[in-house]
């Protein structure tokens, strides 16, 4: 008698476990994250709150349209930086957690390869006369869903680089911008 439907109980057990493991670590890690996001609003709100606050107080306190305008312009730079660090903050925040999610998922997918390899090569070892043929097949297709998940995960992380890499140029455009308005409403 063959000890595969056995084998193969274990390995589902394992496989389920690990799902469920991985399952509760993504949960968690997304948790993480979103409290980050919620304690960045969070601040980013309190510290507008004082700063529109400060900023009323000195647009009101202008003695002339000339000086009130100067005031509006001396404040638009510093309200543009603080939106460009919220925002490389938030794209940090986001950055970190996709990290956290791609390692723990390439985890679970080398593990679980790695006990559907050692299955196969138990139950190759113990298959009847015969069957060399399908294992061989069995074989195959694992390592072409292998090589097809490293391709996926290649792809992936070039997609998140570009995404990066667009974001970071979007915000360092902004960046510009803000600085030629406020250099523009200085003068």
């Amino acid at each position: 008698m063959f000890p595969i439907p056995e084998q193969f109980s274990n390995v589902a057990k394992a496989n389920l476990e690990a799902q469920l493991s991985l399952l509760t670590n993504l949960t968690s890690k997304a948790f993480e994250s979103v409290e980050k996001v919620v304690d960045l609003n969070l601040n980013v709100a309190k510290a507008s709150l004082e700063d529109s606050s400060i900023a009323a107080k000195q647009l009101l306190s202008a003695k002339d349209p000339q000086e009130f305008f100067s005031l509006t312009a001396a404040q638009a730079q510093p309200a543009a930086a603080k939106a460009i660090a919220y925002g490389r903050h938030l794209a940090g925040i986001a950055t970190n957690a996709q990290a956290e999610f791609t390692r723990a998922a390439e985890e679970q997918f080398a593990e679980t390869g790695r006990k559907v390899t050692e299955l196969v090569e138990d139950v190759s070892k113990n298959a009847p006369a015969g069957t060399e043929n399908v294992v061989a097949i069995v074989k195959s297709a694992i390592t072409n869903a292998n090589a097809g998940y490293e391709q996926f995960s290649k792809t992936t992380k070039q997609a998140v680089e570009v995404m990066e890499a667009n974001m970071n140029s979007a915000v360092n455009q902004f960046s510009q911008a803000a600085d030629k308005t406020a250099n523009r409403a200085r003068k």
